[in-house]
């Protein structure tokens, strides 16, 4: 299969720059790297890609097993940076996005070479010892709303999820990016999402990588940016000043600036 139709590949910038790849969350899509994009492009090579199931991608080539595990994600990372033939490129991952990256990055080392997780949490549930910002039954009681009305899910929790109340435009778009995802194919990915446990994965992790957490995360709270910095051996832990859990949209220009401030101290 070609790959990057699959996955409905861009190429950006810089031919012959450093390469970026941008990667997306659950419920989106590419286009919510639109505003950090230009930032880039000048110096870097973006790579930007949708993940089986989301945007433009080839919905046939999507099946439940796969895609049951965060593996299957990270598969589509891998063979994504094997068709455009990538060496050492730097992930950007939102959300479980940057997770995925960290097992795209051990699966491949040699594809790439520095990781920056935006809003990053390996694990959703609390647990002894540690907050992941939601309990067991908080999660399953999301689960169990989203299985039965997933686009009456969508329109209450997307607008929580983005924060930013004062900016309704912000909770909208997120809103029609997670109602444009197909049901089906966003039940899966939700209880891969809310249900995986990264921790141990976190300690593999051997590559420069950047940790950005906003001041205000309902998704992601301060202590699960404070565990995955600690997890990661010399990582680097910036706090925007930003709220949501989605600050390429609601704070681009500080999210590409530290992203920027990143790449530049990279070898």
């Amino acid at each position: 299969m070609d790959v990057v139709k699959r996955n409905n590949v861009r190429v950006v910038g810089r031919t012959d720059g450093p390469v970026v790849v941008l990667a997306h969350g659950f419920g989106c899509d590419q286009n919510m790297w639109r505003l950090v994009v230009p930032a880039l492009i000048d110096d870097y090579r973006v790579v930007l890609f949708d993940y089986v199931g989301a945007g433009g991608s080839d919905l046939s080539a999507w099946s439940a097993e796969r895609y049951g595990s965060l593996d299957g994600y990270a598969r589509d990372v891998t063979e994504v940076c094997q068709a455009l033939d990538l060496r050492d490129a730097v992930f950007v991952g939102h959300s479980v996005s940057a997770v995925v990256g960290v097992l795209a990055a051990r699966a491949a080392p040699e594809r790439i070479g520095a990781l920056v997780m935006v809003a990053p949490s390996p694990r959703y549930i609390d647990d002894e010892g540690y907050r992941g910002g939601f309990s067991a039954e908080d999660i399953d009681e999301l689960l169990d709303s989203l299985e039965s009305n997933y686009l009456g899910w969508s329109s209450v929790m997307a607008p929580v999820i983005m924060g930013n109340p004062e900016r309704p435009e912000l909770g909208q778009e997120l809103t029609d990016s997670f109602c444009a995802t197909d049901p089906d194919m966003a039940r899966v990915f939700a209880r891969t999402t809310f249900l995986s446990d990264s921790r141990e994965d976190l300690r593999s992790v051997a590559v420069p990588t950047l940790i950005l957490e906003c001041s205000q995360d309902v998704i992601a709270p301060p202590e699960v940016g404070a565990y995955v910095h600690d997890a990661i051996p010399s990582s680097r832990l910036v706090t925007l000043d930003a709220t949501g859990h989605c600050p390429q949209l609601s704070a681009p220009e500080a999210t590409a600036g530290a992203i920027l401030d990143f790449l530049k101290d990279l070898p």
